[in-house]
Formats: structure tokens, C-alpha cells, sequence
């Protein structure tokens, strides 16, 4: 649909569109909850953050595993932007400026993960052996400098008196020494940077201020508009480290069998998810980041979308049956042992691969990858790659100097004008846009088979975004508090409760006693139950509708009527900011929305109970769903596309022209990060094919005319113009 300006859902607006079905919010409308009595559901607590409980979601079967894995994996894969994947352009990789030691060569690297963003690093390699050699990715995480990191004097001494290092060069350079062993161990090993640290600074890791990058046209990663396409610079790091094997992958002696990636901290938060994603990664060792507590703080491990119905430990699980080790530390990792660890040798003994499991657990020391973690890694690839070594141990080596390391050169001059800051930002983004929008619209349906497709890619991903489809709903029930008389009208007042997901909500039950059952109406509209009423009254429509034996039920949405005395506001979605809250980056939507169903998501869930709800009262062919208004059109679509083989008889939208292109604030209510990327409310009712849907208002894209041909059901999908007597078209249409 056309972008367009969003506006308020009053009195004049419905008379003028609707006729009588909506009404401006009541304070006649009856009422459920009270001030001592609140609604039982889980959604008025605090946020979820990263800072909570993550514990592993056991499954019973291999086969709940596969399923349970793949459900890991694209959920990561649509937080970071990659489902699908991107156009894997050239790399236009640069090797140079070799430097020789004893028994192994580094040389210098960069290629382009995207056409003008450089992945920049060092390569090592075994020195007088003959490969196929196995090749690990060694991401640094949040160390001072990156693959550049020097402990200090002070810093290795303190290190090696507790017995956390044994050399002091090792001790000093920590992550070129696990890179030099693995090298003198027969592997080829790429050390590259995290974005904005050492070589790669077009641009930087966290950045101070991003509000100017926040635009409908030239955006930035932290922009609404991002967000709404799943861009973030998580997703980036993690793109590069795909392109990153890839370019491992070229190299004439890489066995790519044996293909691993091992780092700590914020490096372990990119080898566990480069791990999940990419089955080209025979072995992971993410450290000291895996567990059931704090996720990780920075940008750069969070996106929308990401931790919702996941944590850390079941995004590492997702490598199984692969190889993964852990390692544990006087941190977030500390109960690693009891919590997490016992699920996961759970997991690869139901597997079959018990020995596939690695994990050590020096919690004397801090939040490290020292000597004494290094050292599991070496036996845990001497293992697994099979690299024949008896006995493993570090030994001194020359590290490199910055001039060494660095990839920038007077042969090779480092990014600049164009080529780093926002400007590089915004040209960044419109590539990444382009190409997402190119391989997006390749998807649009024609036929049966392109159908299935869109449905896997766009219908997937809607999946993962809404979070619950229809038959994932649990038990539902209505009990009613209070029932009333009006007009000859019975009015059953009382909570919808699902009580698997513990989720309540008020709802009001209309019917006339005395007329046969003919079918059930739920009207959604963007006030909640007050849509029923008018001055107090039962409105005209609804007069209507029971008269011909409807049941009508009517409800506050999360955050709709009622929710507003507990604290949901009506008009923005509750955020949570890391740290002080004060700084650009920790203003990022990702620590809210990576961790919470957005409000949009969790009034369709409820939508989803109502329908449940309505089917234990007629058949499903006998629901009628009206959604009205910017908020009630849109969440009817997006819980119709969810229903699956539960085809109700009809859902009637006039969404008044709202478009999700036309947000502009992370906190708007109607705000769902990926909505645009996956073709917003046409993409929602290209995936309600084959269900009877009509559309009052707006024209929807072509395509989803299309897909209803490609669905066989070219007749349940229509387009009316916008008039007055909705009441009744609605009955004859009935």
C-alpha cells in the first residue's frame, strides 16, 4: 500500500468511513478489571532484557531438535537481515605485505563483504608444511585495539602471578598468540576486525550520536527505517563473518571441511551465531559469552527480533550435532556449569554425539581467553580436526608491531572521505537496500510453486516475527464477571484467558438470548471494545449483527481500554535503554525489541485467542473478523496470515491507508522491526491466501491478487471502495 499520513480514529472518521460500527472511546463502556483486581498477564511485568534468564528450551527427540535447531536459525538469520541472504558480490580480496617468522607467515588482508566495505584482518599460516590445512576464524571481541591488543607490563605480571598466562609475550598479545599456535598447530587462521576497531574504521563500533541518520530517506543503521528492513550492524558483522569463510574458502590450501571459528566475549557472540547459520563451520569455541544470564551489552550483539523465545545457550545448540566447546569465567558465565551446560550434554548424548561437547569452567579466573582457556581450545581443534598433536603448549614468539599488522599502507591507503562516516553509512544502506529489494520482488508469486517459495522466505519470516500461529495457540477460556440487559441484548462481561502463555485480557460477549446462533463477529478496531458502543449503548451495527443471531465479540487488545490504568500506554510502546540510557548507541531499539514481542505482535496474538475463543462457539466458517482503523485493519491481516488450515468465513479490513513505511518512531505502537523488508500489510495479505478476505478501501499491491490465482482462489480475495453502510453490506455478504 501507498505510505500515507496516519490519523485519528474519531467519531467523524468512522461515520464518515463506517458507518456505525466504530465509535469514539466511551467511559460508558462496561468494564472488566478493576484497581484491586488486574488482568493475570504476563505483559504487565517489566521488559525482558538483556540482563534476564535465558535457560535452554529442552526438546525430547531428534526430531524436535531439527525443528527446534531450524527455528533457532531463522529466527537469527531474519534478526540479522540475512533471510535471505544477500548477493554474495565479489570479494575483491587483497593479500599483501607478508611478514616472516620461524615457523609461520603472517600476511595482511582485506576484502569487500559488500561492494565498498572492507573486512579487514591478518592471515596466518603453518610455514614449511603441506596443506590442505584446516582454517579458523578468530574474531577478537571487545579488547582495546582489537587483533591489536596489548595487555601491558603491569597487566601480563598480574596475569601470570595468578596463573591465568604462563608467557609474557602470550600473556601480553593473547589473541595473536592463539592465532601463532593454531598457525604452528598446522591451521591457517584469519584474525580480522570487528566493525569500527583496528583496520576497520569506515565505520564506528558504537556510535555517540546516530538521531541526525534518522531519516525516511538517507537513513543509518539505528533508524527506524533500518530496523524496519532489518539492517544493523550486528547483522553487518555477522555478514562479514560469512564472507569472511568465503574468502577462507578461496584460498587453494583450506580443507573446507574443517572450517572453525573461536573467540571470546563479543567474539563469542560471533562465532556461536556465524556457527548456527553457516553449516560450512565444523567447529565452534565461542568463550566466556555463552550462558543463561547477560546476553551481551553491545550493538554489535543485539538485533530485533533476535532473543525472543531464545538465549544463548540455545543459539549455541543450534551448531548440534557439530562440535562446540565452551568456556566459563568469573562472570555472566559463571553458573555455566548448572545452568546450560547440563542441557547441552543432555542434547548431544540424545544425539548420539556425546563427545562432540567440550566445556571447561575455570571461574577463578575473570571474564578472559587466557592461557588456561587457550589451551582447551588447542585440544579441542587438535581433536576435532584431527591435527595429530600429543602434546600442545604455547611458546614465545615475536608478536607483531602495529605497523606489521595493520593493513593500511602507502600501497594500499586506508578508506577515506566518501568511503567512511555517514556518508559511507548512507550509501552502505542504500546497496543493502537495493540488493534486499531486488531479491525480494524476484519472490513474488505467479504460480503454485513460486507460492510455496514466498510462503518458505516471506511467509517464514512473518512467522518469526509474529511469533505464534494459530495452532500454536493453547488453551482458551472466557469467564465471565459480570452479565447485563440492554435492548432485549445480553452483554457477558468477563476475561479471555491463554493460559499456556498467560495472557488476559477483557472481553464482552453481545447476543440476543432469543434468536437462533447464526455465527460469531469479532470487531477489532483501534479503541478496543468501546467499537460496540455508542453514548453508552449498543450501537447500531452490533444491534444489527445480533439480530440476525450473531454473537459479537469485542475486546481490549495489550495495551488497548483497560490496559491503560496498569501502566501500557495507549499511544507508544514501553523501551529499554542499556546503560544510562543517554548516549546514541544506547538508545538502539534492539535491546527492547530484540527481547520483546513487539506491541503489534502481541495484540495479534491475541486476536489469535479470540478466534480460538470463537471456535469453540460455531464452526470456523461461521467467524466473521472486521478489523477497523489503523490499528484494528492491520492486526486482523496479520492474525489472518497465521491461520493456516483454520479457515474462518471471512475477514473484513479497512485499515484506513496505513502503511508501515510511514513510522517514524521505534515506540510507535504500530512500529514491527522487518515489516517493510517483507512487504509490509501486502505481504501480510498475500499470505492470507487462500482465506476470504476483503479489503474496503485502498488497493492493495498486484501481487496479492496474484497470489490468490496461484492459490486456486482467485474469488476469496477483494477490493471494495470505502462507503457508509458497512453494517449491511457485511450481513448480505453473510
Amino acid at each position: 500500500m501507498l505510505p500515507c499520513t496516519r490519523i485519528s480514529f474519531s467519531l467523524t472518521f468512522c461515520l464518515a468511513t463506517l458507518g456505525s460500527v466504530c465509535t469514539s472511546v466511551l467511559a460508558e463502556t462496561p468494564r472488566v478489571f478493576t484497581a484491586e483486581r488486574k488482568p493475570a498477564d504476563h505483559r504487565l511485568d517489566e521488559l525482558r532484557t538483556l540482563n534476564g534468564y535465558f535457560p535452554f528450551k529442552v526438546v525430547s527427540s531428534k526430531q524436535q531438535w531439527e525443528t527446534r535447531a531450524a527455528e533457532i536459525r531463522r529466527r537469527i538469520l531474519v534478526s540479522q537481515g540475512l533471510w535471505p541472504l544477500p548477493t554474495k558480490t565479489e570479494l575483491n580480496a587483497v593479500v599483501h605485505g607478508r611478514v616472516e617468522r620461524e615457523d609461520y607467515v603472517v600476511d595482511r588482508v582485506f576484502f569487500e563483504s559488500i561492494p565498498g566495505h572492507f573486512v579487514t584482518g591478518s592471515l596466518y599460516r603453518p610455514k614449511g608444511k603441506q596443506g590442505p590445512f584446516p582454517a579458523v576464524l578468530s574474531p577478537h571481541g571487545h579488547w582495546k585495539d582489537g587483533r591489536m591488543y596489548d595487555a601491558g607490563e603491569a597487566g601480563v605480571k598480574q596475569q601470570i602471578e595468578i596463573g591465568g598466562e604462563k608467557f609474557e609475550v602470550g600473556g601480553r598479545h593473547p589473541i595473536q598468540a592463539r592465532a601463532v599456535q593454531l598457525a604452528r598447530m598446522g591451521c591457517i587462521v584469519l584474525s580480522y576486525d570487528m566493525t569500527g576497531e583496528a583496520d576497520a574504521i569506515q565505520l564506528a563500533h558504537r556510535p555517540q550520536q546516530w538521531s541526525h541518520l534518522d531519516t525516511a530517506k538517507d537513513w543509518g543503521f539505528f533508524s527506524v527505517q533500518a530496523d524496519l528492513r532489518l539492517q544493523n550492524m550486528m547483522g553487518l558483522q555477522t555478514w562479514n563473518s560469512v564472507r569472511a569463510i568465503d574468502f577462507l574458502l578461496q584460498l587453494d590450501d583450506v580443507d573446507p571441511t574443517r572450517i572453525g571459528v573461536t573467540g571470546a566475549s563479543g567474539g563469542g557472540t560471533q562465532s556461536m551465531i556465524v556457527a548456527a547459520i553457516d553449516e560450512r563451520i565444523a567447529a565452534a569455541m565461542p568463550c566466556v559469552m555463552v550462558s543463561t544470564e547477560m546476553q551481551g551489552g553491545c550493538t554489535c550483539e543485539n538485533a530485533s527480533l533476535l532473543r525472543i523465545d531464545q538465549g544463548n545457550i540455545d543459539i549455541a545448540a543450534a551448531i548440534a550435532p557439530r562440535a562446540l566447546g565452551l568456556t566459563a569465567a568469573d562472570d555472566w558465565t559463571l553458573r555455566l556449569e548448572t545452568k546450560g551446560y547440563p542441557e547441552l550434554r543432555d542434547l548431544y548424548t540424545m544425539l548420539g554425539v556425546p563427545g562432540h561437547l567440550t566445556a571447561v569452567f575455570h571461574t577463578q579466573f575473570q571474564h578472559n581467553y587466557n592461557y588456561v582457556n587457550r589451551a582447551a581450545m588447542y585440544a579441542f581443534f587438535n581433536q576435532h580436526f584431527k591435527l595429530g598433536h600429543e602434546t600442545i603448549e604455547e611458546r614465545d614468539f615475536t608478536p607483531l608491531s602495529i605497523d606489521e599488522a595493520t593493513v593500511w599502507t602507502q600501497s594500499h591507503p586506508r578508506p577515506s572521505d566518501d568511503q567512511i562516516g555517514d556518508v559511507h553509512e548512507i550509501n552502505l544502506l542504500k546497496r543493502m537496500t537495493a540488493d534486499s529489494d531486488q531479491i525480494m520482488h524476484s519472490l513474488l508469486p505467479k504460480n503454485a510453486a513460486e507460492l510455496a517459495e514466498f510462503r518458505r522466505v516471506v511467509g517464514g519470516a512473518w512467522e518469526t516475527i509474529l511469533g505464534r500461529r494459530y495452532d500454536q495457540v493453547g488453551t482458551v477460556s472466557f469467564d465471565v464477571t459480570t452479565q447485563t440487559q440492554q435492548s432485549g441484548l445480553t452483554m457477558d462481561a468477563g476475561t479471555l484467558t491463554h493460559q499456556e502463555a498467560r495472557e488476559q485480557i477483557p472481553m464482552i460477549d453481545i447476543y440476543d438470548p432469543q434468536t437462533p446462533l447464526a455465527g460469531v463477529m469479532i470487531l477489532l478496531s483501534d479503541h478496543g471494545k468501546s467499537a460496540a458502543f455508542r453514548d453508552g449503548n449498543v450501537n447500531e451495527a452490533v444491534m444489527k449483527w445480533t439480530a440476525k443471531g450473531y454473537r459479537v465479540l469485542v475486546a481490549d487488545l495489550f495495551g488497548q481500554g483497560e490496559f491503560q490504568d496498569f501502566g501500557i500506554p495507549a499511544d507508544s510502546q514501553r523501551m529499554w535503554y542499556q546503560q544510562t540510557g543517554t548516549v546514541g548507541w544506547q538508545l538502539y531499539s534492539g535491546f527492547t525489541h530484540g527481547y520483546n514481542h513487539p506491541l503489534f505482535v502481541q495484540r495479534t496474538h491475541d486476536v489469535l485467542s479470540l478466534v480460538k475463543y470463537a471456535s469453540t462457539l460455531v464452526a470456523p466458517p461461521q467467524i466473521r473478523m472486521i478489523g477497523v482503523g489503523t490499528t484494528g485493519g492491520p492486526i486482523a491481516i496479520a492474525a489472518t496470515s497465521q491461520l493456516g488450515n483454520h479457515s474462518i468465513g471471512q475477514t473484513i479490513i479497512d485499515s484506513a491507508g496505513f502503511s508501515f513505511s510511514s513510522l517514524t518512531e521505534h515506540s510507535d505502537p504500530m512500529f514491527v522491526p522487518g515489516a517493510v523488508k517483507y512487504f509490509g500489510m501486502d505481504g501480510l495479505l498475500a499470505l492470507s491466501a487462500p482465506h476470504r478476505v476483503t479489503v474496503i478501501g485502498q488497493p492493495p499491491a498486484t501481487f496479492v491478487n496474484d497470489a490468490y490465482h496461484a492459490a486456486g482462489e482467485p474469488e476469496r480475495f477483494r477490493q471494495v471502495e470505502r462507503f457508509n453502510a458497512i453494517a449491511d453490506f457485511i450481513l448480505d455478504e453473510f
